[in-house]
């Protein structure tokens, strides 16, 4: 059994890429049709991380982001997390409400616009994943928290840091020059599903 994710696997990275390019697409044209605007995201970056070095990837540890956390379910199992710097936050969801603000606080109207636009990229990016592998993969309902880049991330790495130490992280960059992060955190026994869905493992 694999115990770590390793990014010494060229052919699993490679397909990695790809689930990231085609999630982004999908989380594109979803999105558009939500904001009803043109919305344009590429992806340049995806690694694999450890748990302890994400933070600096993101900005920052101390760095105040918006992050919307979700169960993966059905086939494999695991925790997503999809996050924003807050100021990028506050502007997905004012574009999002159709207002023309510099509005930077969260009521519960704003928190749900940003669970949406979480789970809508979260699903695209696991939708991908599940063409892929074949497998049923789905998400949870999602949960928002507002903090620092460290105590968000904290969750998932008490959760499943001690199974797996390593993660995917996949930048998402937006036409609006904002930066968006997405964590894909398996647990060992899924990776090793995905890695012998798609003949590698």
């Amino acid at each position: 059994m694999n115990t770590e994710l390793r990014d010494d696997n060229n052919e699993f990275f490679d397909i990695l890429r790809e689930i990231a390019n085609i999630g982004a697409g999908n989380a594109t044209t979803s999105l558009a049709q939500m904001l009803n605007t043109k919305v344009d995201m590429k992806v340049p970056m995806v690694k694999l991380m450890d748990f302890k070095d994400v933070g600096d990837a993101m900005g920052g540890e101390e760095q105040i982001m918006a992050g919307v956390y979700l169960m993966v379910e059905g086939d494999i199992t695991g925790s997503i997390m999809f996050l924003l710097e807050k100021e990028s936050a506050s502007k997905l969801v004012n574009i999002l409400m159709g207002r023309d603000s510099d509005n930077t606080e969260f009521g519960e109207i704003e928190e749900s616009a940003l669970k949406e636009i979480g789970n809508i990229i979260a699903a695209s990016y696991l939708n991908s994943l599940s063409t892929l592998t074949n497998l049923s993969i789905y998400p949870s309902v999602p949960a928002l928290c507002i903090d620092m880049a460290a105590a968000i991330l904290s969750v998932p790495a008490i959760e499943f840091g001690t199974m797996c130490d390593k993660l995917l992280l996949i930048q998402s960059q937006f036409s609006e020059g904002l930066n968006g992060y997405f964590i894909l955190v398996p647990d060992v026994d899924s990776y090793d599903k995905i890695l012998k869905s798609l003949g590698i493992g």
